[in-house]
Order: C-alpha cells, then sequence, then structure tokens
C-alpha cells in the first residue's frame, strides 16, 4: 500500500535533516581553540617550569671545603673572576642592597672581588659602606674618557632629533644621553678597561636588585669546567620601537662576515615571528627577544674576540646607540645567538633573582622572599613580555 504524500513528504526532509547534520560533523575543526591561542599554537607557556622542583645543575661543582675559598687564602680555589658593577655614587643605597643579597647567598663563601666603575672618582662614603659589606677584595675604578664620551663622528643635531622621535614613540630615556653612553659602555667598552685586562669571568650586578636562593657551588668554576659562555635569568622583548634599525644593520654586518655564524646558532630565537608577529615586523626581522643584561654571567673571552669585536665596531659606527636606543641587552644577545654554540649559553634556573618588575623564582627550599614561578608582580600585561617559551621552543632548558 502507497504511503500517504504527507508521510513521503516527512520522509524526504528527515533524511535532507540528516545528511546535513552528518556534513556538518565532519567539517568541525578536528580540535578546539582555546583562548589565549591563535592558529592552533599557544601563546604562552602551558606551565611555568621554574614550577617543578629545581636542584643545582650537573657535576662537576666546587664547593667550599675548608678554607679553600677563605679571602686570604693565597692558594685558594677561585679563578679568574669578579663581580662587576657600573654604579654611581648616588646609588649607594641601591648597590648596598643588591652586595647584602648577593654576599648572604653566595658571595659571604666564595669571597670574589667586586669591582665597581664609575665615570666619577667614587667618595669616601661610597668606598666606607661597601667595604663593611663583604669580606673579599673590592676595587673601584673610573672608566676611561675615551670610553665613555659620545664618539666624534655622532652628530648631536641628529641625536637630538632623533631623540625627538623617540620620545614620541614612548621610548624611554630618549634624551638622557649618559643613558645612550651607559648602553655602548656595557655593549662595547667595559670589557676593554685596564682592571679587567687579566680578568676572564665576572657577575654583573646593579642596584637595587633582589637575589633569593642560597647558591653553593661556585659559579664561575661551573661556566669554567662546562664549557659555558653566557648564563643569564631573565629573558624578554625589547621595545621594537628603541632598536628598528639594530637587525638590518646587523644583516649588513654579516653581508661580509658570515664566516662568524656559529654551525649551531639560536637564529630561530632572534628571528621568531609567530608569538609577537608585531614585535618582528616593527623591529624588521627581529624578535626583540633577549637575555636581561642586567643580570650576566659570562666569559669575557667572547667579547674580545674577533666576531664580537667587528661586530660591535660596526654597529658602533652605524650610530644606533644614541640615534636610536641600542641596548647592551639585545646587542649582547644578537651576538650571542649568532655567533656562539647555542649549547654554551646556560639558563641559571636555580638564581632567585630580581629586577624590577620581573623575576626568576625557582621551586627549590634554598629560596626564600619570592613567590614560586613568578614572572612578575606587575600588571598582568607585563606576562607577555616572558620570551623563555621561544628559548625552550629553539634551544631547550639548560
Amino acid at each position: 500500500m502507497a504511503l500517504p504524500k504527507s508521510m513521503r513528504l516527512l520522509a524526504i526532509v528527515t533524511m535532507a535533516i540528516f545528511c546535513w547534520l552528518i556534513f556538518q560533523i565532519f567539517r568541525a575543526p578536528t580540535s578546539l581553540t582555546p583562548p589565549g591561542r591563535a592558529n592552533g599554537k599557544p601563546e604562552d607557556m602551558l606551565r611555568d617550569p621554574n614550577l617543578d622542583p629545581t636542584g643545582e645543575p650537573p657535576e662537576p661543582l666546587h664547593r667550599v671545603q675548608g678554607n679553600n675559598y677563605a679571602p686570604d687564602n693565597p692558594n685558594s680555589d677561585r679563578i679568574n673572576a669578579t663581580i662587576l658593577s657600573l654604579v654611581r655614587n648616588e646609588e649607594l643605597a641601591g648597590i648596598i642592597q643588591s652586595m647584602r643579597d648577593l654576599e648572604r647567598t653566595w658571595n659571604h663563601k666564595f669571597n670574589y672581588p667586586w669591582t665597581f666603575f664609575n665615570d666619577v672618582p667614587f667618595t669616601e662614603e661610597f668606598k666606607a659602606k661597601t667595604r663593611t659589606l663583604t669580606k673579599a677584595e673590592i676595587r673601584y675604578e673610573v672608566v676611561p674618557k675615551e670610553h665613555w664620551e659620545v664618539p666624534s663622528w655622532i652628530n648631536h643635531d641628529l641625536f637630538v632629533e632623533s631623540a625627538n622621535i623617540l620620545e614620541e614613540q614612548e621610548v624611554q630615556y630618549a634624551h638622557l644621553l649618559s643613558y645612550h653612553q651607559m648602553c655602548r659602555w656595557n655593549s662595547g667598552m667595559f670589557y676593554r678597561h685596564p682592571a679587567l685586562q687579566d680578568v676572564q669571568y665576572y657577575w654583573r650586578v646593579e642596584p637595587k636588585v633582589h637575589f633569593f636562593c642560597d647558591v653553593d657551588y661556585d659559579v664561575f668554576r661551573y661556566m669554567s669546567d662546562h664549557n659555558k659562555t653566557y648564563g643569564f635569568t631573565i629573558n624578554l622583548y625589547d621595545s621594537p620601537q628603541s632598536i628598528s634599525t639594530l637587525w638590518p644593520e646587523t644583516i649588513k654586518f654579516l653581508a661580509s662576515h658570515n664566516h662568524h655564524l656559529a654551525e649551531y646558532n639560536a637564529m630561530g630565537w632572534l628571528k621568531d615571528n609567530e608569538r609577537r608577529p608585531e614585535h618582528n615586523f616593527k623591529a624588521n626581522g627581529y624578535s626583540t627577544c633577549h637575555f636581561w643584561s642586567n643580570f650576566e654571567i659570562a666569559d669575557m673571552s667572547f667579547w674580545r674576540g674577533r666576531a664580537y669585536e667587528e661586530y660591535f665596531d660596526h654597529l658602533d659606527r652605524a650610530g644606533g646607540f644614541f640615534y636610536e636606543r641600542w641596548g647592551d641587552a639585545p646587542v649582547h644577545s644578537i651576538a650571542l645567538g649568532l655567533f656562539e654554540d647555542r649549547s654554551k649559553i646556560h639558563w641559571f634556573r636555580d638564581i632567585g633573582y630580581q629586577h624590577v618588575p620581573f623575576f626568576n623564582c625557582p621551586n627549590s627550599p634554598k629560596c626564600r622572599g619570592c613567590v614560586t614561578g613568578r614572572f612578575t608582580d606587575g600588571e598582568a600585561w607585563l606576562n607577555k613580555e616572558d620570551c623563555r617559551p621561544n628559548w625552550f621552543k629553539y634551544v631547550g632548558m639548560d
């Protein structure tokens, strides 16, 4: 018996709906994109590795045994290294804070010398108060004028006009000449100082920083024993407006010096354009990722090597330390990322550190005074300034 016409129409409609539903199921994406992801790629780490238990780096590690690191021991286990700080007399309170922290957590055990630099002589008050904070030797040095003064090829009128443009782009310290001089000195002049000519390793310390974790091994001997060139704690994005021609100048340098490129470099970290594409665009091909150089433990042999010396001299002649605001952090970082084997760059994840507003705070019973895994105690948007995810992606966590 034939079905009524109304039943036949209902069957056709039902089948059409069923087919449409099947089509929609198979055309749906295979995975959902949660908030905070773009193109299926995580914008940030799913979990900060500082939340995981943190121990010391691998052996061999040199420790205090008896008087092997006593300040008056002429045959101590100390190697050719110093704690280094560029600081002004008026920053005395800030450097006292930093010294107290580093002496408490590390240097009261190892007694490495402190070397202070200033563009003017240190006051007797500065010397007297800093000497009370350590048993180690302290050296007070003045930066030679030829290392600090603005180079002869820099046009002052162009500097002022360039600073006006930077200021319109909200670049900090654009008109502060001494800041530009400091960046240049920290980039390529400090290791040329006569007081450092026979020194190989340094730990850079600035005023008003904090150290939170007891470190029970000689970090300089760790660098030497494990063939490390550079150590960092914090890895950030820079202001692209302040360094817009730094990468193009680097490319110009590489056009005639590509023999300096390390076989196992960190080019991917330097050129990444996925996580913060707007930075790469504004910096003309540079991700702006850099090691925050207010903390650095490094081998000056790298800065004194031919690759870095030629690179720095090229940048210096280009004028960007004054016509833009090239900092020592991106300059050092680009050079390391290009000219050094990436395995020789070490993340000191076990050294708790703060320079406002950023932290490196490991999960360790040796740490006190910072929140485990905290990257910043500032505004929430500052978390996007963390470039460690890129470093871990292209290099790893060593």
